[in-house]
């Protein structure tokens, strides 16, 4: 069992900086890929960022070269730094952790954290 908590959500105003984090309880976060999505009102949950237990990252079109995803194996913790924010960045941002192999899947969620970008 994992448990994620995600915090670092906040207000900031629009060409502003937050920095995300979530912290995984449990003692193979290191196999988990790990994924930021983020659900605004009246809008499917979408992919944000994601990077695997190898370190590669992926992101959606709309934050690349703004959001950051790393992590730090060593304290079970996964970041997500967004910069030049903008309002349609306004959503409960959710981390997510996946391990799966050939006989199991494992999947867990945190609870989310609100960001919104408003003036």
């Amino acid at each position: 069992q994992v448990q994620l908590v995600e915090s670092g959500g906040g207000l900031v105003q629009p060409g502003g900086s937050l920095r995300l984090s979530c912290a995984a309880s449990g003692s193979i976060f290191a196999m988990y890929t790990m994924t930021w999505y983020r659900q605004a009102p009246g809008k499917q949950r979408e992919l944000v960022a994601a990077i695997t237990s190898e370190g590669s990252t992926n992101y959606a079109d709309s934050v690349k070269a703004r959001f950051t995803i790393s992590r730090d194996d060593a304290n079970n913790t996964v970041y997500l730094q967004m910069n030049s924010l903008k309002p349609e960045d306004t959503a409960v941002y959710y981390c997510n952790a996946v391990w799966a192999g050939s006989t199991w899947y494992h999947d867990y969620w945190g609870q989310g954290t609100q960001v919104t970008v408003s003036s």
